[in-house]
């Protein structure tokens, strides 16, 4: 299991230096994750062996949104100037991705000549 964590640890690792040496606009984890995700299609068997760590780390993922909450009640005092502005970008971004979400939907049922 320390292997398989290590592993996920390197790709996210390797993504992250590449982005901030090159200066790109791409998130490190987003590079690391395609890093990984052209390993497992070269290997297989890697997927297979780091599968049942990754299922366990996703069974605890509502672990991972304590830093956010404390990072909120960090700053709660630019929650309350700025909250307004902050439920607007919160609820103006998740109607934009519903509908997007759906449009891609429609498109690809299209594509594959299938009705939704």
């Amino acid at each position: 299991m320390i292997v398989h964590l290590a592993t996920l640890l390197a790709f996210q690792l390797a993504g992250e230096a590449l982005s901030r040496g090159l200066g790109l606009i791409i998130p490190g984890p987003v590079l690391g994750m395609l890093f990984l995700l052209g390993f497992f299609i070269l290997l297989p068997r890697a997927a297979a062996a780091i599968q049942p760590t990754a299922l366990g780390l996703l069974s605890h993922l509502s672990l991972l949104f304590v830093p956010a909450g404390v990072g909120i009640v960090g700053h709660l005092d630019k929650l309350g100037s700025d909250g307004v502005a902050i439920l607007l970008a919160i609820m103006g971004s998740t109607a934009l991705a519903i509908v997007v979400g759906a449009l891609v939907f429609v498109g690809l049922c299209r594509l594959t000549e299938k009705s939704p």
